[in-house]
């Protein structure tokens, strides 16, 4: 038997007691490790493992106006959720459950016992009211909570709705600027965090974690709601009057191009958009429509021409026989008997084709539709809206003689409201071209901070100030002695252009279906509002832009100048008074006069006094104010 001698055990005792140090080191090492390094992360895994979240919605950024009016905000809406795991006794709390959600038993079951999921929203509990929810919550039912939730406002109605567009039951951007701004306006979502055991049983001994939902930027728009409802209400008016298949205006800040109003018909409440066809809530038709605009059209025309030092407004003169002869075609005039003899500046207030199609052939093709592409045509504006419609214009390489000359006036070309809007702004303006928009302001709702600005962005220059200058002299004066009569308003410079366009379908163009339209700008010395009218095969009417686009027009633009608080000016061009115009006086200075006096100064006035006194100490409308002849004027008596 071989012996181990001392030395050798004594090597080897030390050589396991410095591997034993060497294992227990490293033990002692990685537990370290654990407790200090990974210690939190560790506990906050087992935390999840055991934690279970009901959910709390952030609420919804609100749409604002320019001045702070709420159009789009939120009203809040208790959820139920159930753990099934926490249910005791699912059969009686299902029955209970169903009774207070009017519901069936066995759906309400089925979400009860639902072992695939630790948490379950239990759809026809989603956005109850108040009411509902402390009904449910006195029932003490284990297993069943009460969640924060909300459901999006329009305290309107259908006001604006097109522009607003709506939000779903999940508070998801759907349509409009709900969608376009969906991500800024949605939020992040909260939870309220309860522990539980491997079963589902409430850990009693651990307290709940509340994370709150942080909510959604509110938006503030560039659109004006003193502006808006004066739109609304004459939308609202022409549809009772003419019943017509569509009606739609905007109202934009040239300067800028700042939206100041939008709106069309028909339309629908975005709280209830289900109960209205696709095509009405899809299509917000001043962006979308993509129609010929008519003789709106014709200020481009004039535009490039007068840019181009090609016509001389009040130097030269046109005859126009009814009608004129390109490439073998015949192209009539609106008034079949012509306009005789006049001046280009007659030709634009007469709107008078023929003129038109003289001015495109001397601009030629390429430069006419040269004009037309930097005007923004045949682009999409860039506004900031879903849906916007390009336009559609002839191909350069197929424009002969007879679609020169139908572009010049207008027709053979489609175009959408919105780029109308942006070409006349920038023909009145001074020849800027802006890039339409409708969201001024992001707005963090907590710190009340501006978190993003939008500003006007400038395209390009289209035209010169000196040519911008001729055309706005020469729309005041459609308005005051041509065929926009209908717009005209005293006291205050409007200038504008009337356009019927035939509609087309199948190739044809139909018979009495018009869109008629007026572009009206105002103040002609400073602009302030360009405001665009369209309305689809008016009924019981004549179907002229003048007969029907043009008063209704002059009465927006009489009220929106009030409203932006635009001074009245007494230098306007004198209106051509028509057969059954109402002549307009100045009132004067009855003040100091004695009552048998009156008599004298009053031929085309009527009069109304108060008090017993023989003179007069005040009146009403004031001196030098214009109104209608025969209207009454309040006198009042010492």
């Amino acid at each position: 038997m071989k012996r181990v001698s001392n030395v050798t055990v004594r090597k080897r005792l030390a050589l396991l007691f410095l591997v034993g140090i060497l294992i227990f080191s490293i033990i002692d090492v990685r537990l370290g490790y654990v407790q200090f390094f990974l210690g939190d992360h560790l506990t906050g895994l087992a935390k999840d493992l055991r934690s279970r979240n009901i959910p709390f919605e952030p609420e919804r950024g609100k749409i604002l106006d320019r001045n702070g009016v709420e159009l789009a905000t939120n009203q809040s809406s208790p959820t139920v959720y159930v753990v099934p795991q926490q249910v005791e006794d699912p059969a009686k709390t299902a029955e209970v459950l169903a009774d207070a959600l009017k519901m069936s038993k066995e759906k309400a079951y089925q979400y009860l016992t639902n072992n695939k999921t630790w948490i379950e929203r239990i759809p026809e509990g989603r956005k109850i009211s108040f009411d509902k929810a402390r009904e449910i919550e006195e029932l003490n039912l284990k297993g069943v909570f009460i969640g924060g939730d909300s459901t999006r406002y329009y305290p309107f109605g259908s006001y604006l709705s097109h522009v607003l567009g709506f939000a779903g039951i999940d508070n998801q951007g759907l349509m409009g600027l709900e969608k376009y701004y969906d991500q800024q306006l949605s939020g992040e979502k909260g939870a309220v965090k309860f522990y539980s055991t491997a079963k589902g049983k409430e850990m009693p001994d651990m307290a709940d974690d509340f994370s709150p939902p942080i909510d959604g930027l509110d938006l503030k728009l560039t659109i004006d709601t003193k502006v808006n409802t004066i739109l609304e209400r004459e939308l609202d008016n022409a549809e009772a009057l003419y019943d017509p298949d569509g009606i739609m205006a905007i109202a934009m800040d040239p300067n800028t191009g700042e939206i100041l109003g939008m709106s069309s018909r028909p339309t629908f409440d975005p709280a209830k958009f289900q109960e209205v066809p696709q095509e009405i809530y899809n299509r917000n038709l001043p962006i979308w429509s993509t129609y010929e605009p008519g003789s709106t059209f014709k200020i481009i025309t004039l535009a490039a021409a007068l840019e181009e030092k090609l016509v001389d407004l009040e130097g030269e003169h046109f005859y126009d026989s009814g009608h004129t002869e390109v490439a073998g075609s015949t192209l009539h005039c609106w008034k079949r008997a012509g306009h005789g003899d006049q001046t280009f500046l007659e030709v634009v207030q007469n709107s008078c084709n023929p003129g038109f199609i003289e001015l495109g052939e001397r601009l030629g093709k390429e430069k006419l539709f040269e004009y037309i592409d930097d005007f923004g045509f045949g682009e999409k504006t860039g506004i900031d809206l879903q849906g916007e419609g390009t336009g559609i214009l002839f191909d350069l390489d197929r424009v002969g003689p007879v679609e020169l000359a139908t572009t010049a006036f207008g027709q053979g070309v489609a175009v959408t409201p919105i780029q109308q809007v942006a070409a006349v702004a920038a023909a009145v303006n001074g020849g800027t071209l802006y890039q339409p928009y409708i969201a001024k302001e992001l707005i963090d709702p907590r710190t009340g901070e501006v978190v993003m600005r939008n500003s006007p962005v400038k395209k390009r220059q289209v035209i010169s100030e000196e040519t911008s200058e001729e055309i706005r002299h020469a729309l005041e004066s459609v308005v005051a002695v041509g065929t926009g009569g209908g717009a005209f308003v005293d006291s205050y410079r409007v200038g504008g252009k009337t356009g019927t366009a035939q509609k087309a379908e199948n190739g044809k163009y139909l018979e009495n279906n018009h869109i008629v339209s007026f572009m009206g700008v105002a103040p002609m010395d400073d602009p302030q509002v360009v405001v665009y009218l369209a309305v689809d095969n008016p009924k019981g009417t004549i179907q002229f832009g003048g007969v029907v686009a043009a008063p209704i027009v002059g009465n927006m633009i009489e009220d929106i100048m009030q409203a932006l608080e635009v001074e009245p000016r007494k230098d306007q061009i004198e209106k051509k008074i028509d057969y059954n115009d109402i002549p307009i006086v100045e009132v004067p200075n009855l003040v100091g006069l004695s009552k048998k006096d009156l008599s004298q100064q009053l031929y085309n006035l009527q009069l109304s006094i108060s008090g017993d006194g023989d003179k007069v100490v005040s009146q009403s409308p004031e001196a030098g104010e214009r109104v209608e002849q025969g209207s009454t004027i309040r006198i009042y008596l010492q």
